[in-house]
């Protein structure tokens, strides 16, 4: 009878672990280049998943991750290392030591190096981020300092679609 019931018990454990195996609840500092790294996925998959339209996440939110129901969607050759698509906007930027090709992202850690590529052009530039923005939502995801701007070939447009890929971490 007790190896019945530790049976039973263990099978219940089991199947909760399953049906939970998919979903994470967001907890204080989390983001979700690292959630996505933790659970195995990328940040483009974790968005899709939840119908996320900003990667703006907020303590206690239950996010669905690439479990054991649901796999995670290969990146295509071409995109590999793509961490975030969007538009691209500048503002007068964040003065750094380092560097004049500064740049604002809503989530990435402070020192965190990104090329950014204007994906009609195809020009890149590399910057650091060292503020927070944009906050106007619109698909922006992130706001350039004039120099970075310049070189990217976007002053005159004020706006662009752009690709953004992670080259080092602080």
């Amino acid at each position: 009878m007790k190896r019945q019931a530790l049976a039973a018990w263990g099978l219940a454990a089991a199947l909760a672990l399953l049906t939970q195996a998919g979903a994470y609840t967001v907890q204080r500092g989390d983001t979700l280049y690292a959630i996505a790294r933790q659970h195995g996925t990328t940040v483009e998959a974790l968005m899709r998943l939840n119908g996320l339209h900003s990667t703006v996440i907020t303590p206690g939110q239950q996010l669905q991750t690439a479990g054991a129901a649901t796999a995670a969607q290969p990146v295509a050759p071409a995109q590999a290392g793509v961490y975030q698509r969007g538009y691209a906007v500048y503002y007068g930027g964040r003065r750094d030591a380092q560097t004049v090709m500064t740049a604002a992202h809503l989530t990435l850690p402070f020192g965190t190096w990104v090329q950014v590529t204007h994906t009609r052009t195809g020009r890149s530039v590399t910057v650091k981020i060292n503020d927070r923005g944009p906050f106007n939502g619109g698909g922006r995801v992130i706001d350039l300092s004039t120099s970075a701007a310049r070189s990217l070939g976007i002053l005159s447009e004020g706006v662009a679609p752009v690709t953004l890929r992670i080259l080092s971490r602080p």
